[in-house]
């Protein structure tokens, strides 16, 4: 090979190394949705709690008072448990948080808590009187499996919002509360007027530690006054 052709292969190197040198040095924009997620992961983490979601309870505790000290507590689509653990944490060991999911819980929780793995759509009537009914908070995070589908998705979740709905008017003490999480969809507003009829005051909140771009949002219903449960 001759010195030009050799000088020549010798810069073509040099030129290659330095751009993966240069690529190396740029950093890569981290998007800000992954940072949402590791934030809140971590916090979670540190916290000792299974699942980021328990920030978002924390958050209408504070603001509408739901749980005290001593209640009893059903928690809907409880797992993996973070909300159990939190619950458990506001009713002290006086209280009594009870648990339903379809999903198994594997967390260690406090003797205040009782965890019952089974489908809400199939529970039998005498199930709760032995559960520990009626309560005085009943608490949902219910979500369905998605599909992709906007519309689908949308309408299970409001079956889902419905079923809570039904199982708070039958197993709440009077003057108990509610909350659900909701997706925004055509049986929204149907679904609030229900609210509406059924406690003294309620309220729409969206927690600043659910994603930015999620439609979800959590209704709450403070003072149950009694009533019957219409299906929108």
């Amino acid at each position: 090979m001759s010195r030009r052709k050799k000088r020549q292969t010798g810069a073509a190197r040099r030129g290659k190394a330095n751009s993966r040198a240069a690529s190396k040095a740029i950093p890569r924009a981290t998007p800000k949705k992954a940072k949402w997620a590791d934030h809140y992961t971590r916090l979670a983490r540190k916290d000792r709690y299974p699942a980021r979601s328990v920030y978002k309870l924390k958050e209408i505790q504070a603001k509408y008072r739901l749980i005290r000290p001593g209640s009893k507590v059903l928690d809907l689509g409880c797992a993996p448990g973070a909300w159990l653990l939190y619950a458990a944490e506001k009713t002290g060991p006086g209280g009594c948080v009870v648990g339903i999911d379809i999903k198994p819980v594997t967390i260690s929780l406090p003797g205040q808590v009782r965890v019952v793995t089974a489908d809400l759509f199939t529970l039998a009537p005498d199930f709760w009187q032995s559960a520990g009914a009626p309560f005085d908070s009943v608490i949902s995070d219910l979500a369905p499996a998605t599909t992709g589908n906007k519309m689908v998705d949308t309408a299970r979740s409001s079956a889902l919002c419905e079923t809570a709905l039904a199982i708070a008017v039958d197993h709440l003490v009077i003057g108990g509360s509610f909350v659900c999480k909701v997706f925004q969809g055509p049986d929204f507003q149907p679904f609030v007027a229900n609210i509406k009829r059924l406690f003294k005051r309620y309220d729409i909140f969206k927690p600043q530690s659910s994603r930015k771009a999620s439609r979800e949002i959590y209704i709450t219903g403070l003072t149950f006054s009694g009533g019957n449960h219409v299906r929108t």
